[in-house]
């Protein structure tokens, strides 16, 4: 009896946790540059380009590719969501407010965007975890200005190193085959 239950227990602790493991990047919450909650189930039926950014890196000019893409996709169901990260080269040192201010005053940059995360590494952001078990090692930030790109049910369909800009065709086309309809 004591092993049977002992085989339950771990039968039920089992299905816990595969109840538990995040199924889409709609599972993952951040926490705004403003302090507060910022669900990525909020971004439910719009597509999303995940990007980690920073303000002192040769991509930084992207911010104003990104501002560009959100201001001529939201209507039609983007979402630009910027992701603060020191990890690269040490590159955003900056406070939440610092790093908001950067961003407006440069780059008039409105798009969401989370406080400063890590991104990779032991102590990554659980959605970049997750986009690693999803995507492959390879897609694993490899510096500033990484992009990932989510359909509107929260699978991810693209991921582009920094040297690919936030304009370029490729970029937009994924942008326009991800759009909901």
């Amino acid at each position: 009896m004591i092993r049977t239950l002992g085989v339950a227990t771990m039968a039920l602790a089992m299905v816990a946790t595969a109840a538990a493991a995040p199924r889409t990047v709609h599972d993952f919450t951040f926490t705004s540059i403003d302090g507060g909650p910022l669900a990525m189930r909020d971004f439910a039926g719009r597509a999303v380009l995940v990007v980690n950014t920073a303000s002192f890196c040769g991509f930084t000019r992207q911010y104003g590719d990104l501002q560009a893409l959100w201001r001529d996709y939201r209507d039609r169901g983007l979402v630009v969501l910027g992701v603060p990260s020191n990890d690269f080269g040490q590159q955003e040192p900056g406070s939440a407010a610092e790093i908001k201010e950067f961003c407006e005053v440069n780059f008039e940059v409105d798009f969401p965007m989370t406080e400063k995360q890590q991104v990779v590494g032991d102590q990554a952001h659980p959605l970049f975890k997750y986009i690693v078990e999803q995507l492959g090692a390879q897609a694993a930030p490899r510096w500033n200005f990484h992009k990932y790109l989510v359909t509107p049910d929260g699978a991810l369909t693209g991921a582009w190193p920094s040297r690919v800009s936030p304009t370029s065709p490729e970029i937009l086309d994924a942008i326009e085959a991800a759009l909901p309809e």
